[in-house]
């Protein structure tokens, strides 16, 4: 009885362990989590802004009722979205234009040999490991309007009067100007990271071989390493820009959006709105118009990917 019962039992286990060999199965099996995940956390809170940007739904009126593209027109008609939009587009390509040029000058002077350069580049990574919580209260000081480092250094080198140091969080372009460089300052590591990848997959047979044709460094530069780096670095800028133009850390931690709404994002703004006003509706309205412009951005630079692929 015994030796008929043994291959029954073991068949099952033996049939299980064919199905995980078999590649289409255990990549479905190694993706699921991933979309697991995708689902709650990103699909779920979508479909609930969709519902909740047709309705009328406030915290202090609760009863979900339907009013079509109202609120998406009553926002438009919002001379502070207007506002808020044009301020986002700023934010987001200026801080990640900053970055890329950080990152590639950071990345041509870690290639280079320097005593110290695994120290650097362990450093390097701070601003993108740091929590910008703790960071922002390091810039927070550095901006204070009295006991800014920034301004004793150039009052101290006799480039500006006591009199006349700039209020940074203070006035309006000055603000935007701030929260551009602290966003720059957290993306320059991964710009780094994405140019040393890039500039590393060069194959070094055809920058020698430039070389002895005579070009210089920035010959070589922006004739063979940028062109040949484009489709890695337009991937990063790809994660760069959703990140940015989604993100209102920044902005809530430095400047809570003003002076008078100078620094204010689509993300924040759809906070303030829908979380602390208690609108839900609006909120979510003003939170969905990320969704097209990141669509029309992201397929946009997909395409270039593939151009220069092909």
């Amino acid at each position: 009885m015994v030796d008929i019962a043994e291959p029954v039992a073991a068949r099952p286990a033996r049939r299980f362990r064919f199905l995980l060999d078999r590649p289409d199965v255990l990549g479905a099996v190694f993706v699921a989590p991933a979309i697991l995940y995708v689902l709650l956390l990103v699909g779920v809170p979508f479909l609930l802004a969709v519902y909740y940007s047709v309705s009328a739904y406030t915290i202090y009126d609760p009863s979900w009722r339907f009013v079509g593209l109202t609120n998406f027109a009553q926002v438009l008609r919002n001379p502070v979205f207007i506002e808020t939009l044009g301020n986002t587009f700023l934010f987001t390509f200026a801080s990640q234009l900053l970055g890329l040029i950080l990152g590639k000058f950071g990345a041509l002077l870690l290639l280079r040999p320097f005593p110290g350069r695994r120290i650097v580049r362990a450093l390097i990574i701070l601003p993108w490991a740091v929590p910008i919580a703790l960071a922002s209260v390091a810039w927070e000081w550095m901006f204070d309007s009295l006991y800014s480092v920034i301004n004793w250094t150039l009052i101290a080198a006799g480039i500006i009067e006591r009199s006349n140091a700039p209020n940074w969080l203070g006035n309006p372009h000055l603000a935007m100007l701030c929260v551009v460089v602290v966003n720059a300052w957290r993306f320059f590591p991964f710009a780094i990271v994405i140019f040393l990848a890039g500039i590393t997959a060069v194959p070094q047979d055809v920058i020698d071989a430039a070389t002895v044709d005579g070009a210089g460094f920035w010959r070589r530069n922006y004739q063979i390493i940028i062109p040949m780096t484009l489709p890695i670095v337009a991937v990063g800028l790809i994660f760069g820009i959703v990140f940015t133009f989604t993100d209102l850390s920044v902005v809530y931690l430095l400047t809570n959006g003003g002076p008078v709404n100078a620094t204010s994002v689509l993300g924040f703004q759809g906070f303030q709105v829908g979380i602390v006003s208690g609108d839900v509706a609006h909120g979510a309205a003003i939170s969905l118009f990320m969704l097209p412009v990141l669509l029309l951005v992201v397929a946009g630079m997909l395409r270039f990917i593939r151009r220069r692929e092909i």
